[in-house]
């Protein structure tokens, strides 16, 4: 349809293949209670959310890499679906469904490309450097802050109890351990608004 040279193909072939991930409906809804956030928007805002925040990671980070590694941290949804956190079964194949969406997703770009954002997609699920586990922290923070002011959201409607939201939250705790009271504070007073079994 376009006529393109190879290497700009690829990456409008990529750009559009993104498009799908606003179709790609989370379990957590929007802090008004209006609708399900879509993984695109989810993206977006963990980003903004990254560089607000970063005064409060663990370490010295470089945000620009965390801000990329959060833009691209959910783009194999559109293969593998967004399993939701507290889905056990859901849970035993995600590994899998994602490491294939993956390698097709990113392989659609430039090869120099592809291993670039695969690097960084990768880097986000090993949580081995500053960055990731500040990525990861805010990746559990920002459905906390959903479901705190949505009247309990995901928890209330399919019943998740203290134990299990304090352990989803945990990477809080090591990438932005300031921030550590706050989240227990706020578990606590969902407990007693009754957000949380």
């Amino acid at each position: 349809m376009l006529n393109a040279p190879p290497r700009l193909a690829q990456q409008i072939q990529f750009i559009v293949e993104l498009d799908r991930l606003k179709n790609v409906l989370r379990r957590t809804q929007l802090i008004d209670g209006s609708r399900h956030e879509n993984s695109a928007e989810h993206s977006w805002h963990l980003a903004v959310m990254a560089l607000l925040l970063q005064e409060y990671a663990a370490a010295e980070i470089d945000v620009h890499r965390v801000m990329r590694m959060l833009l691209v941290h959910d783009i194999v949804e559109i293969d593998a679906g967004d399993t939701f956190a507290f889905d056990v079964t859901g849970n035993l194949s995600k590994v899998e469904r994602e490491l294939a969406a993956a390698e097709r997703i990113f392989g659609l770009l430039p090869e120099e490309q592809g291993r670039e954002l695969r690097t960084l997609w990768d880097e986000f699920e090993d949580m081995a450097t500053a960055e990731s586990r500040y990525a990861n922290a805010l990746d559990r923070l920002e459905p906390l802050l959903q479901n705190l002011h949505n009247t309990g959201g995901t928890w209330r409607q399919y019943h998740i109890d203290q134990a299990a939201v304090l352990r989803r939250v945990a990477p809080i705790q090591e990438g932005m351990p300031d921030l550590w009271p706050f989240v227990l504070h706020a578990v606590d007073a969902a407990v007693q608004a009754g957000y949380i079994a």
